[in-house]
């Protein structure tokens, strides 16, 4: 007799995923809940856990599943759902044939754990629920007369779920901290929070345990709107593999500026970054201006500003002789403005993120990466954070200018608002005001260009009604970037004379 050949183990089936419909939190948890588990959504009061489980039931029945909401010295029903009419997410058609809503708490305390664990069976079976809630863990836990009680009840809870392919998700309050036994019986244990930053606070979610599949690590900041939970995952985490493969190339790109171009090897190489370093007023708008000029059908741009109204900006463009309104209305050219208020870091790149892949953006203009900054509850991001949200733009074929603005007006130091900017970005461009014979001159110095030849003397550049142009290099003097230039050998030459260097120009146009 011959033993038959050995046959390789049949992998069990991927589990199904219930999507929770909540905007961000799908992708941190790759997909959404997993069936016929059990999750524990844990938070300190006001932090959003009502809401979250309500939308997600709102949203499971709408395409085609069915919910049980079951409470447990939680808010009426009644109250529950007055606060939940105004929002977006609610249906009042889905209630009670498809989401039913049922108190626990007389049950529980009639009956105690056991006759709980009747009720939700009941529920899950009487509804067909394919997701269920509890809201109100705490009070179950309290009921129960020791921990291994309680422990039991986890225990069947898990059971039916698995046994009626039922996700269910139990709400407790509570903030970080110990393991608790039932954390390590759950599938799954997720955390809300309210952090004060100072004088502001952010939401944020962070998955701490999610049993049979991977999720995006850390904390994660959130809103609660009127169309419920919206998550924004965390720049590094989401994006630290871009989303698109990098294909670096020579190409260049016109900036856009009269006479940059040529000091620059033939214009800005595509798909890289230009940092645009200068004080108020020097000129970093009008400069990216210009560069968005230059969009097209082929070459779609982007403006995200934090500091002017769209109609300001176009006002200026205007002024410039920059039809950007025209561009507008043939779809080459859009401004995406956010008021400087309370903003999400996270929640920013997304949206710039968003903007560019919605339209194919090829040139982009941020005025300016102060907006991100002064946006961060952990200013100690901000590299990393550029650094992930720079290569996602290279691999989307995305040209971006970046303005920073420098303290000081005229001074013979820089300070940096990103430290380690310089090594994130290929380009790097500073403008500068200096004195001259009691006048101010308007500079532009080329730091960087990697990997490409580049011109490195100053040039005096100038704005005026038709714009921004270089005039030329400003030559015989010294001490320039001091801020206060002077001739070597003559200490106030005639500005007529031969080679005293370029000519006054008129007086220039203001610019942010």
């Amino acid at each position: 007799m011959t033993n038959a050949p050995a046959t390789a183990p049949e992998h069990p089936p991927a589990l199904d995923r219930v999507p929770s419909g909540i905007h961000g939190l799908d992708l941190i948890l790759r997909g959404g809940f997993l069936r016929g588990g059990v999750y524990i959504i844990q938070g300190v009061p006001g932090a959003g856990k009502t809401i979250l489980a309500n939308q997600m039931c709102f949203t499971h029945v709408a395409s085609g599943g069915r919910a049980a909401y079951v409470t447990l010295l939680a808010e009426s029903h009644t109250r529950m759902l007055q606060h939940l009419r105004p929002m977006s997410l609610f249906d009042e058609s889905a209630i009670p044939e498809r989401l039913y809503y049922v108190s626990g708490f007389k049950t529980l305390e009639d009956e105690g754990l056991k006759g709980l664990v009747d009720l939700l069976r009941r529920e899950i079976r009487g509804q067909k629920a394919s997701l269920m809630v509890l809201d109100g863990l705490v009070a179950a836990e309290e009921t129960a007369g020791s921990d291994r009680e309680f422990k039991k009840f986890v225990h069947e809870v898990q059971t039916h779920a698995a046994m009626h392919d039922c996700t269910v998700l139990l709400l407790t309050s509570g903030k970080p901290g110990p393991v608790r036994a039932e954390h390590t019986m759950v599938d799954g244990l997720i955390d809300l929070d309210d952090q004060v930053f100072e004088v502001r606070t952010e939401r944020a979610l962070q998955v701490r345990k999610f049993r049979g599949s991977g999720s995006l690590r850390g904390r994660h900041p959130f809103r609660i709107t009127t169309d419920g939970l919206v998550v924004y995952p965390r720049i590094e985490a989401v994006f630290g593999t871009p989303s698109a493969q990098d294909r670096p190339t020579h190409d260049r790109m016109a900036s856009g500026i009269d006479g940059l171009d040529g000091l620059i090897g033939g214009g800005i190489v595509r798909a890289s970054t230009m940092a645009l370093l200068g004080s108020t007023g020097i000129g970093k708008t009008t400069f990216g201006l210009h560069f968005l000029a230059r969009s097209s059908e082929a070459e779609p741009g982007l403006m995200f500003g934090f500091y002017e109204t769209p109609e300001r900006l176009r006002l200026k463009a205007a002024a410039l002789g920059l039809d950007f309104e025209g561009l507008e209305r043939s779809g080459a050219l859009e401004i995406v403005w956010q008021a400087q208020g309370e903003n999400v870091l996270d929640e920013l790149a997304h949206r710039l993120r968003d903007a560019v892949r919605r339209r194919g953006v090829r040139r982009l203009f941020v005025d300016g990466l102060g907006g991100f900054v002064e946006s961060a509850v952990h200013p100690e991001r901000m590299s990393r954070f550029f650094s992930v949200l720079s290569n996602e733009l290279r691999a989307l074929d995305v040209t971006a200018i970046y303005t920073m603005e420098t303290r000081e007006i005229i001074a013979p130091t820089l300070q940096v608002p990103i430290n380690g900017i310089s090594s994130l970005v290929e380009n790097m461009a500073v403008l500068r005001f200096v004195e001259a014979r009691a006048r101010t001159r308007r500079l532009l110095s080329i730091i960087k260009t990697r990997d490409s030849d580049f011109d490195p003397a100053l040039q005096e550049f100038e704005i005026t009604g038709r714009g921004l142009r270089i005039v030329g290099p400003f030559a015989r003097y010294e001490n320039l970037l001091s801020g206060q230039a002077h001739a070597p050998d003559a200490p106030s030459p005639d500005a007529s004379a031969p080679g005293a260097g370029p000519s006054e120009p008129p007086p220039g146009r203001g610019d942010a």
